[in-house]
């Protein structure tokens, strides 16, 4: 990597200005590099300071928004970032975004989007990212809106998303860099959830992947396969689950633990659920690493 890009990326790490970048492009939804740049040449500092300050909650709203209109007064960033306190980088990150000006953050991110552009690029596994995107892209075009937080499960994963109140979309961006991890990032009015590329994206056809693996190691037993059976029929506690099956609670809690690590089954406190939504879409990636697609 080129010092200079080092550098600069060194820079929005230790400031926490990264955040601002994604801030941003959930605002522009850019769908390229050069589409990106093109709307961050355009924004005015006003609406530049709303999209990344950070939302933290309606009773803070009218001092995040007297702070992006009033961007030269420094000292209200201050006062914005004690709201942040007991974060663990949002605090700095809004301090850091009052000690720049307002130009110097643009061209910081013009030069690191395209110093990192350029030079990723250049690798070979470049192409692999853009294709697994587009193929993340393309399983997810149409979708049923019937029940949003189940889609939402089925699609990241994992994440377990619970409606909040004033936030009127969710936006599932599919990433690379960070995989495995989910990143999740509230707006005034929108939920961002970053969800990592499926690994099967990367791995050749006839390797299976370790969530197969793993869940059919789960089904192999005779006790688990009898709980999801149970399970399906409605959501029971440890207690009610330990007199049916007449074993004690710490062995029958490991058993659970083995479902609910394969993603079969949900525990909210003290209470499994099966996961239809995982098991269906398990079956059906069976059939697709046999090749046998449904």
């Amino acid at each position: 990597m080129p010092i200079s890009l080092s550098k600069d990326l060194k820079e929005i790490e230790d400031t926490n200005l990264w955040y601002g970048l994604i801030m941003l492009q959930a605002k522009f939804s850019s769908s390229s590099i050069q589409e990106f740049l093109d709307a961050l040449a355009d924004i005015s500092p006003n609406t530049f300071y709303e999209t990344v300050l950070p939302y933290k909650n309606r009773v803070c709203e009218e001092a995040r928004k007297n702070t992006a209109i009033n961007y030269k007064e420094k000292h209200l960033f201050t006062e914005y970032s004690k709201h942040f306190s007991e974060h663990d980088y949002l605090g700095d990150y809004v301090l850091n975004l009052g000690k720049y000006q307002f130009k110097e953050i643009c061209v910081l991110y013009q030069t690191i989007i395209n110093g990192w552009y350029q030079w990723v690029r250049s690798f070979e596994e470049w192409n692999k990212w853009l294709k697994a995107l587009e193929f993340e892209e393309k399983q997810h075009q149409s979708l049923e809106e019937k029940n949003p937080t189940e889609i939402i499960e089925q699609i990241s994963g994992r994440a377990n998303y619970i409606p909040e109140p004033s936030v009127w979309s969710v936006k599932m961006v599919p990433h690379v860099s960070y995989r495995p991890w989910i990143l999740e990032i509230r707006t005034v009015d929108t939920k961002l959830i970053f969800y990592p590329v499926k690994e099967d994206y990367f791995r050749q056809s006839n390797v299976p992947s370790q969530e197969l693996i793993a869940g059919h190691k789960a089904l192999g037993d005779e006790l688990r396969l009898k709980l999801l059976h149970q399970l399906i029929k409605g959501p029971r506690s440890l207690q009610e689950l330990s007199v049916q099956f007449l074993i004690s609670k710490t062995t029958l809690h490991h058993q659970l633990s083995i479902l609910k690590s394969a993603k079969f089954i949900r525990a909210d406190k003290g209470i499994y659920s099966i996961n239809a939504a995982q098991l269906k879409d398990f079956s059906t990636k069976l059939f697709h690493y046999l090749g046998n697609p449904l």
